[in-house]
């Protein structure tokens, strides 16, 4: 049971070698943040069974009154509360903390009436993000949809 950034020893068919015009930035962003590795920008969970499961981009950073935050932390924390499908949290721009506050979008299971008020399902999700990351990582807005949207690969 162990959490990083997901990195590749060895080349593929069809892997990417180079940017465009900016050879120097493929180096600097894939090659040399873990040398000898290409480094996808993916965080990584590998259970103790050698299951690997992505967390999330690990470039996908909001700063949040001084505190780095990645939205799939914050989202892997929502998804466990029993009425919530899934999550999509972003970040936006604040008057005083600057890039800094959350806005989570849930769609819902509504396995309960009780979790489909927002005010009983906002308390909840923040006291659990609270719990399990911090008080400063909790979002500010939580917005309730239906669904979320969806590229078509999903």
């Amino acid at each position: 049971n162990i959490s990083g950034a997901l990195c590749i020893s060895q080349a593929w068919p069809g892997m990417a070698r180079t940017i465009y015009n900016d050879h120097k930035r493929f180096l600097e962003t894939y090659l040399t943040p873990y040398p000898g590795f290409f480094f996808t920008g993916d965080g990584v969970y590998r259970t103790s069974e050698g299951y690997y499961q992505l967390t999330g981009r690990l470039d996908d950073i909001i700063n949040i009154s001084g505190h780095r935050l990645g939205t799939a932390e914050v989202e892997d924390v929502v998804n466990h509360h029993v009425a919530v499908a899934e999550s999509a949290v972003i970040g936006y721009p604040h008057e005083i903390k600057g890039e800094g506050e959350m806005l989570a979008f849930l769609p819902l299971k509504c396995l309960s009436q009780d979790y489909c008020t927002a005010e009983t399902l906002t308390a909840e999700l923040r006291e659990l993000i609270s719990k399990k990351i911090a008080k400063y990582a909790a979002p500010e807005y939580i917005q309730v949809t239906h669904r979320l949207p969806k590229t078509r690969s999903g």
